[in-house]
């Protein structure tokens, strides 16, 4: 098991890349913190995660929040005897649009989920690695913050920070023994895919018909980005940080 008696806060984990990375997570031996909006889904997820015989609790938070994304570190600390091992910051949400249409309220919701919520559950998440002298923490940024995309304004912004504040937060904490990485996922089977082909007045099959177009032909899956966070969460990658790790089937380089 790659990650055994290891614990692990996923934040946004109610659904996609986040579920099915607190499954995998759980099942290399990690107690899983699973973290969103949603209280049924994140109770179906904790379930799935006890019928496979790991450990995982729900704490309900919105990681825009300080006071929700501090009470998020207690209860992980609380339920695991004061260790705090990984930290995933995958939640964030996607509106996609220019920036004449983007209105003031879908930017601070998209910067604050991803951008602000990842820095807030890292300044609560990082004392405790730091007294343990270990911890990793992986940013979910994108393709699109390297270098860009049509209709997502904000989102770019958010995960081009993202990729950035990555390596601001490796330098800061490295000597300290954590690791600070970033996963930049292509287009996945996620319900977001939905919401951009929903936007751009295109039929889902039409929308998807378009992966063809990379390398690999095809979008991925949330288990591929969950693997994929895995090998940044576990000591396959123990000599890497300030890292942003893209996984998009080819999609920048074609």
């Amino acid at each position: 098991m790659k990650l055994k008696d290891r614990v692990a806060i996923i934040t946004g984990a109610t659904s996609g890349i986040g579920e099915a990375s607190a499954l995998l997570f759980a099942e290399e031996g990690a107690k899983v913190t699973v973290t969103g909006r949603d209280d049924a889904r994140g109770r179906n997820v904790v379930a799935a995660i006890a019928a496979g015989g790991g450990t995982a609790v729900f704490v309900q938070a919105d990681v825009r929040l300080p006071g929700d994304c501090e009470r998020v570190v207690a209860e992980t600390l609380r339920a695991f005897g004061g260790r705090l091992d990984i930290l995933f910051n995958n939640a964030g949400v996607f509106h996609p649009h220019n920036a004449i249409d983007c209105t003031e309220e879908e930017w601070d919701a998209t910067v604050d989920s991803s951008l602000k919520g990842a820095w807030l559950m890292a300044r609560y998440s990082l004392p405790t690695m730091i007294a343990q002298r270990r911890g990793v923490i992986i940013n979910q940024a994108s393709g699109w913050g390297i270098q860009g995309g049509d209709e997502a304004v904000a989102y770019c912004a958010a995960k081009g920070g993202l990729v950035v504040m990555t390596k601001a937060m490796a330098i800061d904490h490295g000597k300290q023994g954590i690791r600070v990485n970033c996963l930049c996922p292509g287009d996945v089977e996620t319900p977001m895919l939905a919401t951009d082909a929903e936007a751009r007045r295109m039929t889902y099959a039409d929308y998807m018909k378009g992966a063809a177009n990379r390398p690999l032909g095809r979008v991925g899956t949330p288990l591929e980005l969950a693997r994929a966070a895995l090998f940044l969460a576990s000591d396959d990658s123990s000599f890497m940080t300030g890292a942003a790790l893209v996984v998009d089937g080819g999609g920048i380089a074609g």
